[in-house]
């Protein structure tokens, strides 16, 4: 018989809150900035998931393959973009439905929640406190936070450790490939 769950881990934007208006204001923001059209807010709900750096590229290239590109983005672009987000961060972002009671159901069995994010601590905290999410989590990783970000297993594995739980009695919810790669290969069930 599996043991049971001891606390859970959830991924932020996509999982928990609906953010890709916030983050398609402040992309058609830089855009315009750099004297560019606006992007489509389909595009940016196709774009997001590596962290800001990887989806300035994507937006200045038009395709999800420019994440690949090991290069980083032009420094203008990228300080453009965090100057608007910091501005547009949860503005309009939401929970999705059913995630409060999600929520309250497993703080009523008594389970630690922690949320592990690419999105960059500056931008993660205060996203978490206006959407009325920060009460529920005893412990939150961003991507800027550790040496590593999803999908290495490195800050599941660390949420752990803050937690008291071994990843193999930890919950890891998320909607993307480099969330389940993260708890895949942390031992998350």
């Amino acid at each position: 018989m599996a043991a049971p769950i001891q606390a859970v881990l959830i991924d932020l934007d996509g999982t928990l809150l609906d953010t890709v208006l916030d983050l398609h204001a402040a992309a058609d923001a830089m855009l315009a900035d750099l004297g560019r059209p606006p992007v489509a807010v389909a595009d940016i709900r196709a774009y997001v998931g590596r962290g800001i750096p990887k989806l300035v590229k994507r937006v200045l290239a038009g395709k999800l393959e420019a994440a690949d590109d090991p290069a980083p983005p032009p420094a203008d672009a990228l300080e453009s973009f965090k100057r608007h987000y910091a501005e547009f961060n949860g503005r309009k972002a939401t929970p999705f439905p059913g995630v409060i009671e999600g929520l309250q159901a497993f703080q009523a069995r008594g389970l630690p929640l922690g949320v592990i994010t690419n999105k960059a601590q500056a931008f993660t905290l205060p996203l978490l406190e206006r959407t009325g999410i920060a009460p529920y989590l005893q412990v939150t990783v961003s991507g800027d936070q550790l040496p590593r970000q999803k999908p290495d297993p490195m800050p599941v594995i660390w949420a752990c450790g803050r937690l008291g739980v071994s990843p193999a009695d930890t919950l890891l919810i998320g909607d993307s490939v480099h969330d389940f790669k993260a708890g895949h290969n942390a031992g998350c069930k």
